[in-house]
């Protein structure tokens, strides 16, 4: 089974488990729902990331360096630079990670046959990607102000008819993306229908681990070994492996910090989104670079 066969599989069990879920939505205790969620962003989530030290060897040879510890060193300092900027500037720093993690989002799950990309191209990533996060402010916009909140973003309201209106527009920049344009709206149906029946972190936290973090682990394992699905998911695993132990114990030590100061909620929300915002920059900025050196070779 080839890479685009597996992603469509995938998008049909992802969509007809969002509809099965939302029937079984139980209210249950919300700390037990912030740690069940912590647990998997923490793990399964941030997985798809830990084949960064193997890509930024590839970087490293781009820029004709030959200590690989200058790109841990550039990775670490970007991540930790995100976390300060967003102490002096949370709301600032918000805007850009939601404008780039959208993008981000719409991108990497684009993933549907050939896609030629440019200007036009980039917009509907960015558009289709808008979706993680204009559905959690138009069904739970009370909820979601509250993690800005815990986030030290303070916002009031924002009208309801033009998330709406965003809305649509997510959902049909899917169809001008053209090929295959019915799978790239069951993505977005999904995510609608999750947001509707869950609290927002249990709706990111499905979206993060069971759609996006699989869809690109998919892209990775096949890029391991495109002729067998089966040897290349458990090098993916054995590779993948260190960093995301590495990266659960780095969140785990600071929720433990963190709730010394905070509320065990209120210090799950700050790792998993500040925590997820200084991995992403890097991460992305990463996936550029390779990406922009293929195009030239």
């Amino acid at each position: 089974m080839n890479n685009f066969s597996l992603n469509k599989y995938h998008t049909y069990i992802f969509f007809a488990l969002s509809i099965i879920f939302a029937f079984f939505n139980f209210n249950l205790d919300l700390e037990y729902i912030s740690v069940f969620c912590f647990f998997l962003i923490s793990t399964v989530g941030v997985s798809h990331g830990a084949l960064d030290h193997e890509k930024g060897k590839k970087v490293i040879k781009l820029f004709r360096l030959k200590k690989i510890e200058l790109f841990y060193f550039s990775y670490v300092s970007l991540s930790l630079l995100i976390i300060f900027l967003w102490g002096i500037a949370p709301i600032i720093t918000l805007i850009i990670f939601l404008i780039v993690a959208s993008y981000h989002f719409g991108k990497e799950d684009s993933v549907f046959g050939k896609i030629k990309y440019n200007f036009f191209s980039n917009v509907l990533f960015f558009f289709k990607g808008s979706i993680i996060v204009l559905a959690p402010l138009y069904f739970s916009q009370e909820e979601t102000f509250e993690i800005f909140k815990i986030l030290n973003v303070n916002i009031k309201t924002i009208n309801p008819d033009l998330l709406l209106a965003l809305i649509l527009l997510s959902l049909f920049s899917n169809f001008l993306l053209k090929k295959n344009s019915l799978i790239h709206s069951l993505d977005t149906l999904s995510i609608i229908i999750i947001n509707w029946a869950f609290s927002p972190l249990v709706a990111f936290t499905i979206y993060f681990c069971f759609l996006h973090s699989i869809r690109h682990s998919f892209s990775l394992i096949y890029e391991i070994n495109k002729n067998n699905f089966k040897k290349g998911s458990g090098l993916f695993i054995k590779k993948a492996l260190p960093l995301t132990v590495l990266t659960g114990l780095l969140f785990l030590i600071s929720l433990y910090v963190l709730n010394n100061y905070f509320l065990l909620n209120s210090a799950i929300l700050k790792v998993i989104f500040i925590g997820l915002a200084s991995l992403t920059f890097p991460h992305i900025l990463l996936e550029h670079l390779i990406e922009k050196n293929e195009k030239k070779s």
